[in-house]
């Protein structure tokens, strides 16, 4: 099909009632949870979890598959990785974390930015797209589905157009999850890249909620939610380009956020009761191990090993040691050993995880 690409802001009447009652209760769960996030003391505890917890979903959308004991198991410092999949839902955790840093220090999402993130993801440095063939197409019949522009200068003008959106408001007076949803399709039609426009796409999404202090950490869910509605997903982007259903697309985004912002909320209160309940057991059954970094740790992944602690907490190999068996005695972790190597999983907290 041939798609035109509108240069942004689009000359269309977007924010209905319906989209604007949609936002409102989009950005009221989106404030709600920015609440019960600042109730956390240490921000680096979600920022650590929920990243990698939003990178496993977001990979799952390209059929890149792997599961929380993989993750968990797997050494990002070291480089060492349970499987293949595993070391790309770690690489998309690596870049939405950096990608945030520069966010909360300079305020822009530049395509410097874009590019940095896309190239983090694919370790590799090819930049925007420069030659043309590529197309989308159907997974099991191989039907061409969309076809992107084709000529390196047309992604340039397009790309440069979306940074200018995404950063000048003065350009458009939208409502900023209105914008966002517009961006995210501009962006995957645009498909500056040969590989990875899906996942740096979803990051975008994040960085632009911190940017317009819609969050101050990318702890939303979104993910999760298109992965739930994939169908849906790749249907209604398809029907902006054949039908112009601009407003079905924004819509199905506005109830993602809302519905996501929600689920966010009960896993971070669940997350932090967890905290408290292990703070009191460990204070009331072993006060002479407690400190607020041992706890911190505890929560930041759901696995710990000894070396970790001895980094953390400034103390021996034997002193970790003796922490974490002090930590099995109460029930508050288990060891697991996978060849040298051992674990102790909080097991609450992995439940937590899973469920969630």
């Amino acid at each position: 099909m041939n798609y035109v690409i509108a240069e942004l802001p689009l000359t269309i009447e977007l924010e209905t009632k319906a989209v604007l009652k949609l936002a409102a209760k989009a950005h009221q769960a989106l404030a709600e949870l920015k609440g019960i996030v600042t109730s956390i003391p240490n921000q680096a505890i979600l920022i650590n979890t929920l990243s990698l917890q939003e990178a496993k979903d977001s990979s799952a959308i390209e059929n890149i598959i792997t599961t929380h004991d993989e993750l968990y198991r797997s050494n990002v410092i070291a480089k060492q990785f349970a499987s293949p999949a595993t070391k790309e839902v770690f690489a998309y955790a690596v870049a939405l974390r950096n990608g945030y840093a520069v966010i909360k220090e300079k305020g822009l999402l530049t395509n410097n930015l874009i590019l940095e993130i896309q190239a983090e993801l694919e370790e590799n440095k090819a930049g925007f797209r420069k030659l043309p063939g590529t197309a989308l197409k159907n997974e099991r019949t191989g039907e061409t589905v969309y076809t992107p522009p084709q000529h390196g200068a047309t992604i340039q003008r397009l790309m440069g157009n979306l940074e200018t959106f995404i950063n000048d408001d003065d350009r458009c007076d939208w409502d900023p999850l209105v914008k966002m949803a517009v961006i995210h399709h501009q962006f995957e039609s645009i498909h500056p890249f040969y590989d990875g426009n899906g996942r740096t796409g979803r990051i975008i999404n994040i960085l632009y909620l911190v940017q317009k202090r819609l969050l101050n950490t990318p702890v939303l869910y979104l993910s999760r939610y298109i992965n739930q509605n994939k169908a849906d997903y790749y249907r209604l982007l398809q029907k902006v380009r054949t039908d112009d259903a601009w407003l079905e697309w924004i819509e199905f985004i506005l109830e993602g956020v809302y519905q996501t912002a929600h689920q966010t909320i009960q896993l971070v209160t669940g997350i932090k009761h967890l905290m408290q309940q292990h703070k009191h057991k460990i204070r009331d059954q072993r006060p002479k191990i407690y400190s607020q970094d041992l706890l911190n740790l505890l929560f930041s992944h759901p696995y710990t090993k000894i070396e970790q602690l001895e980094a953390v907490l400034n103390v021996s190999y034997r002193t970790s040691t003796r922490y974490l068996e002090a930590l099995i005695e109460i029930d508050l972790v288990s060891k697991h050993k996978i060849g040298r190597e051992s674990y102790y999983i909080n097991n609450d907290l992995m439940t937590l995880l899973s469920e969630a």
